[in-house]
């Protein structure tokens, strides 16, 4: 039995009302609350990044055992730091982890963690004795005033793989789908990313569609063999849009119980925003932490992971004896709850923030006063990035 041990998730401290946006921009503020199912956006200060984000997501899930016995590394992002030097690289000093770990990154827009996720899982079943870290770390960014501004976001998630999983057991059988398309993309030389907004809903759509019934060939499995099902999430609606038109012939209990906790997945991701690779396991961790989840031990839930351009992946778990002992809901309450509301100035101000390195790659700065993370960005010296660590 090979799954998920351990979950984590942490986004910055500063964050954007997305009613009082609405206001400001001359959009009828449903349009954003209930239109797209967004309420609040995560806003990252210069001083936390993709990296910074990620070492504050896994450091807490940390005991001297798993810093000793992780022997890989794996981060999913689609906004890394550099463009050789992985992420990875990174979370293996600032977490202490010994040298003989592997550390590496992929890139698959939206799709890298669960790719990161897979790799882990296989590496644990031929190491049964070793342990993973998985982490999905991104900020999500359109531009001011843009037709994706409000599906913006920053956050990340992470997650300890093990032989003897406390959360989710994974299952083995899953299926993949590939097709080469611009539903969504960022060349290299662009700082914000290109969206053909109603092509990639139709192609998300549709992937889990054909997923979806491939998956049933394969496997004889039904929904009613499913308690949830959890999707990557730019914004809350869109996977209720792909998720409903293959209700329609199931028995209405089945159906009813389904959307329900397809309603309390969201809760997170309406409070954060698009965290990009992250996205699907936000919406396992606000499934499993809500109060009014009616989830057992042995229950099925279903995953649908979807990166554009496009790969995705449908995937399944079965949830473990004491998997609510594990989860983490109280911090998660606190850190949510504790956050800065900007106003629009200070939200300007705050997306338009960027390094100005000098001429010999040196730009340093002050942490922000609003940061409260373990770990944040420094700024550059000599063309290094430089990362700080605050007292507990």
């Amino acid at each position: 039995m090979v799954g998920i041990d351990k979950i984590n998730f942490y986004t910055p401290n500063t964050y954007i009302k997305l009613e009082e946006l609405a206001n400001y921009r001359g959009v009828d503020p449903d349009k954003f609350t209930i239109g797209i199912g967004q309420s609040k956006m995560s806003v990252p200060p210069i001083s936390q990044d993709t990296v910074s984000m990620a070492a504050n997501a896994a450091y807490p899930l940390l005991t001297k055992n798993d810093l000793n016995n992780i022997d890989l590394i794996v981060v999913g992002t689609e906004t890394g730091v550099d463009e050789s030097k992985s992420v990875a690289s990174f979370i293996h000093q600032l977490l202490d982890i010994h040298p003989f770990a592997k550390s590496v990154d992929l890139k698959q827009a939206c799709y890298g963690a669960t790719a990161g996720l897979m790799m882990a899982v296989d590496f644990v079943r031929l190491h049964p004795d070793k342990k993973a870290l998985v982490i999905g770390s991104d900020i999500s960014r359109y531009g001011l005033n843009s037709s994706g501004e409000v599906t913006q976001g920053a956050g990340a998630i992470a997650m300890i793989i093990s032989s003897s999983p406390s959360i989710l057991e994974i299952e083995e059988v899953s299926v993949s789908m590939t097709k080469s398309i611009f539903d969504f993309w960022r060349p290299n030389y662009s700082k914000t990313a290109i969206v053909d907004g109603k092509f990639s809903n139709e192609a998300y759509i549709s992937f889990f569609s054909e997923l979806w019934h491939e998956y049933k060939n394969r496997t004889a499995r039904s929904f009613e063999d499913f308690s949830a099902f959890c999707f990557h999430l730019p914004y809350t609606k869109m996977g209720k849009k792909a998720l409903m038109p293959l209700l329609d012939a199931e028995a209405p209990n089945n159906k009813d119980l389904l959307l329900e906790h397809y309603q309390l997945s969201t809760t997170y991701s309406r409070d954060i925003g698009n965290i990009y690779t992250g996205s699907l396991y936000l919406s396992l961790m606000s499934l499993l932490e809500s109060t009014l989840s009616s989830l057992k031990e042995n229950q099925r839930i279903g995953f649908f992971s979807y990166g554009s351009g496009a790969v995705a992946e449908i995937f399944s778990g079965k949830l473990v004896p004491g998997f609510k002992d594990a989860l983490l809901t109280k911090q998660h309450d606190t850190l949510l709850n504790d956050r800065i509301s900007l106003s629009i100035d200070s939200y300007t101000d705050m997306f338009n923030d960027e390094l100005a390195i000098d001429s010999e790659g040196n730009h340093l700065f002050k942490q922000d006063k609003t940061d409260n993370g373990v770990f944040f960005f420094k700024g550059v010296e000599n063309h290094q990035r430089l990362y700080g660590k605050n007292k507990e």
